[in-house]
């Protein structure tokens, strides 16, 4: 079984940028509850499905698998519930760690979350300076939920 162990982070500085090239990423949700997300995605040129279980701490269960393109397109625009999520998604190596950049598109224009995956739950990682507050535990930043509730909407 795959596991994901991950944090997350607000972005609060630009220094990142320097060093990244970014791909584009969009993704849409067949189903979202408290027990499952099941995910498409179109990551440049590349399709995925991906099945996540329950969050526990910073973990769960995940499951990814290439698709063809076409099918992840098909998918988006015609089962996956809207909005979509787009963004564009850098890779930042710093201090031997890699933190995945996303800057979100649409209508969660705005929003600048970093993640870092991890081996273990407790496993010391290096916070650069452009890493702000934690948002792990938040479910108003996961992914799923920018779908229902987009960043743009959060101040009304």
């Amino acid at each position: 079984m795959g596991t994901e162990i991950e944090r997350k982070f607000l972005v609060c500085g630009e220094q990142w940028r320097q060093r990244a090239a970014g791909s584009l990423y969009c993704q849409g949700y067949l189903r979202r509850d408290r027990t499952c997300v099941v995910r498409v995605r179109l990551a440049g040129e590349k399709g995925f499905l991906t099945i996540k279980g329950t969050t526990k701490g910073a973990a769960r269960p995940e499951f990814e698998y290439e698709i063809n393109p076409a099918d992840a397109r098909f998918m988006l625009d015609n089962l996956a519930e809207k909005p979509l999520i787009q963004k564009m998604r850098y890779l930042v190596h710093e201090q031997g760690c890699i933190w995945e950049v996303d800057e979100f598109l649409g209508e969660n224009k705005g929003l600048v979350l970093a993640e870092i995956e991890l081996e273990r739950e407790d496993q010391p990682f290096v916070k650069p300076d452009w890493i702000g507050v934690e948002v792990t535990g938040d479910a108003r930043y996961y992914n799923s939920n920018l779908v229902s509730s987009p960043f743009s909407r959060w101040g009304k």
